[in-house]
């Protein structure tokens, strides 16, 4: 089974969250071939990671010691799966369901799991509640 891993899991493991300690955890006792992020992943973990700095959340030194390790768990332990046009036009048909409240990037992550047949995880319940009401498997943490 491929897990898709939300944007939100890694922050909260690579930095100072109260989640920290149990997805570090959790990630520790996962299959290395069963984690999968995509391109978007890396794109708003550097976004994260950013408003963390500008927002004095973190300072220059944890933000690149958390890229560090974000780069290294990618290259060791995560399938990297293609974003396609047609995830994107998938992403806005789910976006257009007002009633879902999901962002763009929450869209597209939902697409990129439903493509892969992956279940999506996640530590945002409203993401998770979306994937439930588009048949997409989700593991909220």
């Amino acid at each position: 089974m491929t897990l898709y891993l939300d944007t939100s899991l890694l922050i909260a493991a690579l930095t100072n969250e109260p989640e920290t300690a149990r997805m570090q955890e959790w990630l520790g006792v996962q299959q290395s071939g069963d984690l999968a992020i995509s391109a978007w992943v890396t794109t708003e973990f550097s976004a994260a990671l950013s408003m963390k700095l500008r927002s004095h959340v973190i300072k220059a030194a944890q933000r690149a010691a958390a890229l560090a390790a974000f780069t290294q768990l990618t290259a060791e332990s995560f399938n990297m799966l293609a974003v396609t046009e047609v995830q994107f036009r998938t992403a806005a048909h789910y976006a257009d369901r007002s009633d879902l409240g999901l962002r763009a990037g929450d869209a597209l992550h939902l697409a990129i799991a439903a493509d892969n047949g992956a279940t999506i995880v996640t530590l945002d319940h409203r993401l998770a509640e979306a994937a439930g009401e588009l048949a997409v498997p989700a593991q909220l943490l």
